[in-house]
């Protein structure tokens, strides 16, 4: 059996660009995107995306070489996910939500051959330019750096005329050439996509996945949500964040239908939702708070389930309960940049249909099982690397294995070594496994808050303030304390009263709360109540900045010891500051 040939006929390289060619041919008149008034058909996706990749090619643009593209979720954004890696090249989804510091640092450390930039992106664009330009010219700067060839992508429904240079996206599309099939790809190990870390833990990475890699990461999502035939897919996740989870190319092998949102707020969701009969939708949780204080909802009344996954922090038993009653149902994932997006999903079990509402959000809240994917996922002893018993309690830290893991970090090659170590990705989450071997997180390693020898996990801190009516978003860190080292610091935005005040909840409200559900170690020692939690791009809290802002609180062994002119000026500002200021500071 070992001299049976290996050819053409029977090894074709893995890759999620083969999902478009076969959604012309079998899907060819069903509906394929819907942005506000375009709509197109798989047939001219296809064509679509031929075209751009043939006008790619007459750039010069050759195998490896990157794209970088600044966009919201539009049309474009979709075709370019099957577009640029045609061309052999490697496409590189800028998030919009970062300053030009962070996207002139990542067209430098990328090498970006080609720049697409949507209309309304122009402004940020041209600062990053400016900054790449200044970076190249300085002394200190990598003197290098070449600039990357710019091209507009106006809106297609309302044209601004706007531009960076002569080059536009449409026309790039009419130009090329329709019959132009693509470069043949000979190795699934080459690099089909680009990430950038989101950098809440450390310096941004840029992180490379492989066409094999993408390909099977996007199968193992397809079959673990089971997403059936034709799903009409709402884009409330970024495509910018791990190529939307892989659901760029895995709506294309479904033959469904992506309806494109450029700003994906409430009414827009609701919108959108009725009109097009949506059945499914990713996001992160701070999306379903979203949509719980949203307006519409209050007349807005789901005729079919909408499936919704959700990954980013592990979201709390009362949001799930909540976002579930007005007919969403939602899957929890668990991933990472690393990981091509979700590595674990919880899977559900028929028998828990039978459990109360409560039990049955709890159980959702768990991170859960691996994807088909992954040959391996474990939770290790930090110190011995042996796997932690089955008992709900043992704390360790997730350990992945398998073939939807990245390639490793651009240009990086000692992060990729202490990537991978023991023939296995350590992650850096804590959790535990229960006796159904279904994971739970318990935090990050760093978040772990040890007070007077006691581990405290800040994720369960957050679960039980969740749980209080009036609390809409919480986060725990660690901060100083005199006699026990580190004790619990909450900070807290609530939701409105009937008569729409936030104010009238306080410190000792919250902590007379925590004194009840709690022990009493874990009760925080200091409560701040923020207009808004700076966050990340994909919704994930910035506990490092919270973290700068705890350093400034100082109590001493009791809590009646603390005073209100303890409080720093700098505190008393971000207090102070507009809901929309917190939003522009961390760049929502």
């Amino acid at each position: 059996m070992d001299r049976l040939p290996k050819c053409g006929a029977n090894y074709v390289p893995l890759s999620p660009l083969t999902f478009l060619k076969r959604a012309a041919a079998v899907y060819s008149h069903r509906t394929s995107i819907v942005y506000e008034g375009s709509r197109f058909t798989w047939c001219q996706t296809y064509e679509r995306c031929c075209r751009l990749a043939s006008s790619l090619r007459s750039f010069n643009i050759l195998k490896n070489d990157v794209v970088s593209v600044l966009a919201p979720n539009i049309p474009a954004m979709y075709e370019m996910h099957f577009a640029v890696p045609m061309a052999g090249a490697v496409l590189n989804t800028i998030n919009t939500r970062l300053d030009a510091n962070n996207i002139a640092a990542i067209l430098r450390h990328s090498k970006a051959k080609l720049f697409f930039v949507d209309c309304h992106f122009v402004a940020l664009a041209h600062e990053a330019v400016s900054l790449l330009v200044k970076g190249a010219e300085s002394p200190i700067g990598n003197g290098s750096c070449s600039m990357p060839l710019f091209i507009i992508i106006d809106d297609a429904n309302s044209a601004t005329g706007v531009r960076l240079g002569e080059l536009e996206y449409e026309e790039l599309i009419q130009r090329g050439n329709v019959e132009y099939v693509g470069e043949m790809l000979q190795d699934e190990w080459d690099p089909i996509a680009l990430n950038y870390t989101s950098g809440t833990t450390s310096e941004p990475k840029g992180v490379v996945y492989s066409h094999r890699g993408a390909y099977l990461s996007t199968l193992s999502l397809l079959l673990g949500w089971e997403m059936g035939n034709g799903p009409v897919y709402l884009w409330t996740l970024p495509m910018f964040h791990c190529n939307g989870w892989t659901f760029t190319w895995g709506i294309a092998a479904r033959g469904g239908t992506n309806i494109c949102l450029r700003n994906p707020t409430a009414s827009n969701v609701y919108h959108n939702i009725k009109a097009h009969d949506v059945t499914h939708m990713c996001c992160a949780p701070v999306v379903l708070n979203i949509l719980l204080e949203g307006k519409p909802r209050e007349e807005f009344h789901l005729t079919s389930p909408v499936h919704v996954l959700i990954g980013g922090a592990p979201p709390p038993a009362p949001l799930l309960g909540k976002i579930e009653s007005l007919g969403f149902q939602v899957s929890h994932a668990y991933g990472l940049t690393e990981a091509t997006g979700p590595a674990l999903v919880c899977e559900w079990q028929a028998q828990w249909d039978q459990l109360p509402q409560e039990e049955r959000a709890k159980l959702k809240a768990r991170q859960g099982i691996g994807t088909l994917t992954l040959a391996d996922v474990d939770v290790k002893d930090p110190q011995t690397l042996l796997s932690v018993p089955c008992d709900g309690k043992t704390k360790g830290e997730i350990a992945l294995r398998g073939s939807s893991l990245m390639k490793g970090y651009f240009r990086d090659e000692e992060a990729t070594s202490k990537a991978f170590r023991n023939d296995c990705f350590l992650t850096g989450d804590v959790a535990v496994v229960h006796p159904d071997g279904y994971l739970e997180i318990k935090d990050r390693l760093k978040d772990i808050i040890i007070s007077g020898g006691e581990n405290i996990s800040s994720v369960e801190l957050e679960n039980v303030l969740y749980r209080h009516p009036r609390v809409l978003e919480a986060a725990v860190v660690a901060m100083s304390h005199p006699r026990w080292g580190e004790s619990p610091c909450a900070f807290i935005t609530t939701r409105p009263n009937s008569t729409g005040r936030t104010d009238d909840v306080n410190e000792g409200d919250i902590m007379a709360y925590c004194r009840r559900n709690l022990p009493h170690f874990m009760v925080p020692k200091w409560v701040e109540f923020l207009p808004e939690l700076p966050k990340t791009s994909t919704g994930k809290i910035k506990k490092f900045q919270l973290r700068a802002l705890a350093k400034n609180f100082k109590v001493g062994e009791n809590i009646s010891e603390k005073k209100t002119d303890q409080v720093p000026a700098e505190v008393m500002q971000y207090r102070s500051q507009s809901r929309e200021q917190v939003l522009a500071s961390s760049r929502l």
